[in-house]
């Protein structure tokens, strides 16, 4: 026996300790860990050499007209991007819309706004008896507004008011900037799969692919589920313009809210929808509350005696 500290006895042998011995790997803890490997493995690199190509599949986008879309690494920066692809069945189909393809990524990639994801490279590989174009994306690690709106409806909760307003803002500023391009840009795939939200509450419309990708809209429309995002005009006239946006943007925002705000979105006649400039200034998303106007209204005049 030794003296504690406090000056009790107690017992100079240690207690048992119980040995934990480590059971040896498990077939299935090797198949995690290969698999992980599997995923992280390079397949391709860019011709640059700046971007590699991953094993690993994103399938948080469901976006008509791109067939293949891989995890990548921007051996640059360091960062995680998106290795999108779209195929074409032949060379010539290709050769005959090269000129029109790499005109509307020359426009994607020099544009630049907050609430758009980037592109930042494309590039086109072509082989005997096939054609590709390869483009890289900002990766959004973040979920959907989709995938957002069915947690808060599992946990049945309602969408917060300056929330919403928050993610309409940010909607209509992205597509405001598309749609004053030179020539303007129609984002053509609007739907919540599409509109992604960062875990610091920034939206960001991702997936702008135009209708000279791979049919496009002839796709998006085979897509029952998004059906109802696309204008009644799609397939009806031959020619769409920016007003195509506002619709689906409309259906979006109706997920939530303000009815006369989204029915003026989803007019039958695109002359008569508004632009997303004038939807930025709605009273639904800038209506000051009446305490709020009465409140300045007497600092004003407090101000003046």
């Amino acid at each position: 026996m030794v003296a504690s500290p406090t000056g009790q006895s107690v017992s100079s042998v240690s207690p048992p300790v119980s040995t934990v011995t480590q059971p040896p790997a498990t077939a299935a803890t090797e198949d995690e860990e290969e698999e992980s490997e599997d995923e992280s493995e390079i397949l391709e690199e860019s011709p640059c050499g700046r971007w590699q190509k991953r094993r690993e599949e994103v399938n948080q986008r469901n976006v008509p007209g791109i067939d293949n879309a891989y995890l990548a690494m921007d051996t640059e920066e360091g960062v995680e991007v998106v290795w999108n692809e779209v195929m074409f069945s032949e060379r010539k189909n290709f050769k005959l819309q090269e000129e029109k393809v790499k005109a509307v990524f020359d426009n994607l990639i020099q544009l630049e706004h907050l609430n758009i994801v980037k592109f930042h490279k494309y590039w086109a590989d072509v082989k005997e008896n096939r054609a590709r174009v390869i483009f890289i994306t900002e990766y959004m690690s973040s979920g959907s507004l989709k995938q957002f709106l069915k947690k808060t409806k599992k946990n049945h909760k309602t969408m917060n008011e300056k929330a919403w307003k928050r993610w309409c803002t940010q909607i209509l500023s992205a597509l405001s900037y598309l749609h004053s391009c030179d020539p303007p840009i129609i984002h053509g795939n609007l739907t919540c799969d599409t509109i992604f939200i960062q875990h610091n509450g920034l939206i960001k419309i991702g997936s702008v692919a135009p209708d000279t990708i791979n049919n496009h809209v002839k796709t998006c429309r085979e897509e029952q589920k998004s059906l109802h995002f696309f204008a009644p005009e799609y397939g009806a006239v031959a020619d769409v313009t920016t007003a195509v946006d506002i619709y689906s943007f409309g259906m979006c925002a109706l997920e939530v809210s303000e009815v006369e705000f989204i029915q003026k979105c989803l007019e039958q006649d695109p002359s008569k929808r508004p632009t997303a400039k004038d939807l930025l200034f709605h009273q639904a998303l800038f209506e000051v509350p009446l305490l709020k106007l009465l409140a300045a209204h007497c600092i004003v005049s407090h101000q003046r005696e």
